[in-house]
């Protein structure tokens, strides 16, 4: 575990105001973008910390989403994916607004049920190059393109393209 500044202490977890739901380290949390407008960002929280007035706040690593990487949107990204991101960040814990769980790809394809709360993640972004890794994904169908979980695809029983 990391050094703690003095005058600050590490929490093992924070209760999200106005819930009954706590986070802890390695959970993935909404937290609330200053512009009403947009979705929640989602987060991976590192660390939790307090400080002598008991303010407290979370170190977080940012997962993005298609169209806040450089590139954007893909006709193949599903609608719930997200790229986990070399992007980490200091923010006050009161701007986590719930939890959410952010799958792999394969655990997300095997959901009977898509929740308001599931994502799934099958990239790691590096924010100031916008390289993925990995830098591939295997491609499927006579389309050629890699596989979207929103879109329907029926396999052909003889060559089983």
């Amino acid at each position: 575990m990391a050094k703690t500044k003095p005058g600050k202490k590490d929490l093992d977890s924070y209760s999200i105001k106005g819930t009954n739901k706590s986070v802890r380290l390695g959970d993935c949390v909404l937290m609330r973008p200053s512009d009403s407008d947009k979705p929640p960002y989602v987060a991976r929280v590192e660390k939790i910390e307090a400080d002598h007035r008991n303010n407290v706040k979370v170190k977080v690593r940012w997962y993005y989403r298609p169209e806040e990487s450089i590139g954007g949107r893909r006709q193949f990204h599903g609608a719930k994916e997200l790229f986990l991101s070399d992007h980490y960040d200091v923010q006050s814990a009161h701007t986590i607004e719930g939890k959410c769980i952010v799958h792999s790809f394969k655990n997300y394809t095997k959901l009977e049920n898509v929740g308001a709360e599931d994502y799934f993640c099958r990239f790691e972004y590096k924010a100031a190059t916008g390289g993925f890794t990995p830098d591939r994904v295997a491609v499927y169908c006579k389309c050629e393109m890699p596989y979207n979980p929103d879109d329907l695809m029926v396999q052909c029983e003889g060559c089983k393209d």
